[in-house]
């Protein structure tokens, strides 16, 4: 299938790369149907609605930078798009990359669940007051890769 992005225009992409929110994201309700790309630099990804070329979020996954990440989500919220054991489960946060050159930033208080073998996909928010909206991704990795 044929996606248009805001990255990188018109593209081919594989339907194993199409992933379906049924209650949207935050802020987002009414975009459902999403890609994952890879992004021109690792380990980032985009997620892009398929529904809305202008629609774009930059993805990471948290254990890079946050070895010690915990997921807290209901067995009812992972149910609810078919995950029955961690191993189905792929974990995102969104990056924030500030126009103005500010620290590049990652929300863990609201990860991205796809699972694996659905492709279905949910946001969560966690109340765990480790994890905030706005997590300085290169300061946090550089301490993960000194301990």
């Amino acid at each position: 299938m044929k996606a248009n992005t805001k990255a990188y225009g018109v593209v081919e992409v594989d339907e194993r790369q199409k992933v379906t929110f049924p209650s949207g994201l935050f802020g987002f309700e009414t975009l459902r149907d999403y890609v994952i790309l890879d992004a021109e630099r690792q380990p980032f990804y985009w997620l892009q609605s398929v529904e809305s070329d202008k629609t774009a979020f930059v993805l990471i996954n948290p254990f890079l930078f946050r070895p010690d990440y915990e997921l807290d989500i209901s067995d009812e919220d992972l149910r609810g798009i078919g995950i029955t054991s961690p191993e189905k489960a792929l974990v995102f946060a969104i990056v924030t990359i500030p126009r103005d050159g500010g620290p590049m930033t990652a929300n863990l208080q609201g990860p991205i669940i796809i699972n694996r073998d659905s492709r279905l996909g949910r946001q969560a928010i966690l109340t765990d007051p480790r994890w905030k909206t706005r997590h300085n991704i290169v300061e946090e990795y550089a301490r993960a890769g000194e301990s």
